[in-house]
């Protein structure tokens, strides 16, 4: 890719805003060499675009076809929902700075469930694809990201996505038979995460802790937990057995949350959003 990259953000929303803010404030990799100059966001709404503007600095427009007149993009990020993606790719294929097939930009899409196949299918010939499965956590420079690459995206191009989202947390490649999967782990796990600790704090605040107080401690739990198995490389299986004493409070806790189903509501859970993942893919047919 060029020194100075020339990048459309097709969607603005939170997830685009996410990226846009993590790359800008990159120090370090493939990012910390775009500027706010690097950008053009495309977002629909005009509250949205004053937002981004005064923010990040970073030219806006309502809509891709206003792009027309445009110098063409080294890449563009299609960061609108899977629903929004038939109305999007036919306008990008019909405007000039998104032309060139494999000499053209390189797309990258993070819409779940869409794959590169069903992408490339609505852009130019030849155009390479790379897809990526981040997660909200990148707000903070803490993301979980999958990258995978279509039929006509090189090694390269793919490890470079990669990189680029590496600088927003972790980053890693998979074969995109598995991003089903990711979508329904990491995608999806910030919700689960999050509703777990809002669990406990109801529950603690039932046994008379005040919620701000128990919301405290259950996050910094979380946060403590994941970062002793992320350093020690354990494995969640052993943190867990160190904390369990035999005929102790932590043994009661779980055995108790095993009757309750515990297990089986996360992989229920993953289940259902694999499914949901590959229905959204049915939107391109």
């Amino acid at each position: 890719m060029p020194a100075a990259m020339r990048i459309a953000l097709i969607g603005g929303g939170k997830m685009g805003e996410a990226i846009l803010a993590g790359w800008l404030a990159a120090q370090e990799g493939p990012a910390a060499s775009l500027a706010a100059e690097s950008f053009t966001v495309v977002n629909p709404g005009r509250e949205r675009r004053d937002h981004l503007r005064d923010a990040y600095g970073v030219a806006c427009c309502a809509d891709a076809a206003e792009l027309a007149a445009a110098e063409p993009f080294d890449m563009a990020v299609l960061a609108v929902k899977p629903q929004v993606m038939t109305e999007v790719l036919p306008v990008l294929s019909s405007l000039a700075p998104f032309q060139g097939g494999a000499a053209g930009p390189l797309f990258v899409s993070i819409a779940a469930g869409i794959t590169t196949d069903a992408l490339a299918q609505g852009l130019p010939a030849a155009a390479p694809v790379v897809r990526v499965m981040p997660n909200t956590p990148l707000q903070v420079g803490a993301g979980a990201s999958a990258v995978c690459g279509g039929a006509c995206a090189d090694s390269a191009q793919v490890g470079f996505v990669r990189d680029l989202f590496g600088c927003l947390g972790c980053a890693v490649e998979v074969d995109e038979s598995q991003m089903d999967a990711v979508c329904a782990l990491s995608g999806s796990g910030p919700a689960y995460v999050a509703a777990m600790i809002e669990a406990l704090v109801d529950a603690a605040a039932q046994e008379g802790l005040p919620a701000a107080l128990a919301q405290k401690l259950a996050v910094q739990t979380v946060l403590g937990t994941a970062a002793l198995i992320d350093a020690t490389g354990t494995s969640p299986r052993d943190a867990r057995l160190a904390v369990c004493s035999p005929g102790g409070t932590t043994l009661a806790a779980l055995e108790a949350m095993d009757e309750a189903g515990f297990s089986q509501v996360f992989a229920v859970g993953v289940q259902a959003a694999v499914r949901r993942s590959k229905e959204l893919a049915q939107c391109m047919r």
